[in-house]
């Protein structure tokens, strides 16, 4: 039979515990405190240990650190009153499989003891799973093996299997999406939706119905029942982009979903409940925002449970190979080419380059390189880097007119793509700002990425 320990001063929530527990069809054993906890781990092999985390002289991490010593395939879950990101990812990083908070739902934790055992033994451990990770050099959709990334990788490996919510943070263009998508991808929803949205590049009014859809009649437009993104992502995961420019507003109806899992369609009456895993991403500082008071502190504790950090491309120098060949072999697919490589004094000035719209700005970099290139080699004179060949207005103008002249309008179209692109990169993607920066509509902006086929 399968052995339980719990521990916790709490007398009532220990006799809670032990008795759902023991109605599971569990051997269950109690302690008081983390003292006795050590000593009954050193005469009985638990399966799983639930332990909670505040506790008098040995608190739940020490205990957890104690437990691993003495019996490293024990699986164990922390209980505490109230989040936070720093205790979080200790424990995840101390070995603990998840972490809740006091107000759990009951048919939670359950599903989270379940999944607890079943993994008991068969997840490999983090040197195994970086070496696998090291002989391959790529996570999911990721690129890279610096130490930096590694480092994302082996974190994604533990938090994926996890209830926990997630703050990826990161400057834009370093991936924040793939990370979401690879941590949704391992875990044990890893076959239900993974829902996307840029809380950034949809107006207020427009971004509460996409979030929680609406009923028929409750706006102008509004000619039937439409259900939001997070009835979409039942069962699966939502990733918010960009979750620093929400409004106050959206905050507050956020935080509702986040601690109820319940919300109300625009013009609805009734509560909705959705099971939903939420991972968020920004490229600003949300405790700057909190300080200043544009961002609720209650929301970013909630998010911000296990904070995942994306290095920037200058950080990690030693990953640019890597990934520009993996784009040249992508683009030249693409564009039915047959480079192979790219040369080495191009890719010299690839190394050179800070990369302020870090891996997403390489890639358009070699996206060109491989449009204009006319051989089986990416060359220099093909590599248009910002900086190098600008006007007074910082453009970059790379188009030489041949013998045989041009088509001015497909040029013209490859100059505006281009114009487009830097407005988005510039702000975050937020369609919004980026209409701004080029002093155009956002209605005008949207028409022309769907023109353009901008994504």
């Amino acid at each position: 039979m399968v052995k339980i320990l719990v521990v916790d001063d709490d007398q009532g929530m220990r006799e809670f515990l032990e008795i759902m527990l023991t109605r599971e069809g569990y051997d269950v054993s109690s302690a008081t405190d983390g003292n006795d906890a050590i000593k009954f781990c050193k005469k009985i092999k638990y399966d799983l240990v639930i332990t909670d985390l505040k506790m008098p002289k040995v608190d739940g991490i020490d205990l957890l650190r104690a437990i691993k010593e003495i019996s490293p395939e024990t699986m164990v879950i922390l209980i505490t009153a109230y989040a936070s990101g720093d205790t979080a990812i200790a424990a995840m990083n101390e070995g603990a499989y998840d972490y809740l908070e006091k107000n759990f739902d009951v048919e939670d934790l359950k599903v989270i003891v379940r999944d607890a055992l079943s993994k008991k033994g068969i997840k490999a451990n983090d040197v195994e799973f970086l070496k696998g990770v090291e002989d391959s050099y790529s996570f999911g959709d990721m690129i890279g093996k610096s130490k930096g990334i590694l480092k994302v990788y082996s974190l994604i490996n533990k938090v994926s299997d996890t209830t926990a919510n997630v703050l990826i943070l990161g400057e834009s263009g370093t991936g924040k999406e793939l990370v979401a998508r690879a941590i949704h991808t391992n875990s044990t929803r890893g076959k239900k939706s993974f829902v996307t949205i840029n809380c950034g590049g949809i107006p207020e009014n427009l971004l509460e119905s996409e979030l929680f859809g609406y009923m028929k009649g409750s706006f102008s437009g509004a000619y039937g029942d439409k259900p939001g993104l997070f009835e979409i992502a039942h069962g699966g995961t939502i990733f918010l982009d960009e979750i620093g420019d929400l409004s106050p507003l959206l905050q507050v109806k956020l935080l509702r979903v986040v601690q109820e899992k319940t919300f109300r369609r625009v013009g609805g009456a009734d509560d909705i409940t959705v099971d939903v895993r939420i991972i968020s991403a920004t490229n600003q500082d949300l405790r700057e925002k909190v300080k200043e008071g544009s961002f609720r502190e209650d929301l970013y504790y909630r998010l911000n449970v296990i904070p995942v950090k994306i290095p920037p491309l200058r950080q990690r120098k030693e990953d640019i190979p890597l990934l520009v060949n993996y784009f040249i072999e992508k683009h030249s697919r693409n564009f039915k080419k047959e480079i192979k490589k790219i040369s080495s004094y191009a890719l010299e000035l690839l190394m050179e380059y800070p990369f302020p719209g870090n891996v997403r700005e390489l890639e358009n970099i070699i996206e060109r390189s491989v449009a204009l290139e006319s051989t089986n080699i990416v060359l220099p004179e093909n590599l248009v880097i910002p900086g190098t060949e600008e006007n007074e207005r910082g453009v970059v103008y790379d188009v030489a007119i041949p013998e045989e002249g041009i088509n001015l309008n497909d040029e013209m179209a490859k100059f505006e793509r281009h114009l487009i692109k830097e407005a988005l990169e510039k702000a975050g993607r937020s369609k919004t700002k980026a209409a701004k920066y080029l002093n155009i509509s956002f209605d005008s902006l949207r028409y022309r990425l769907e023109k353009t086929d901008i994504h």
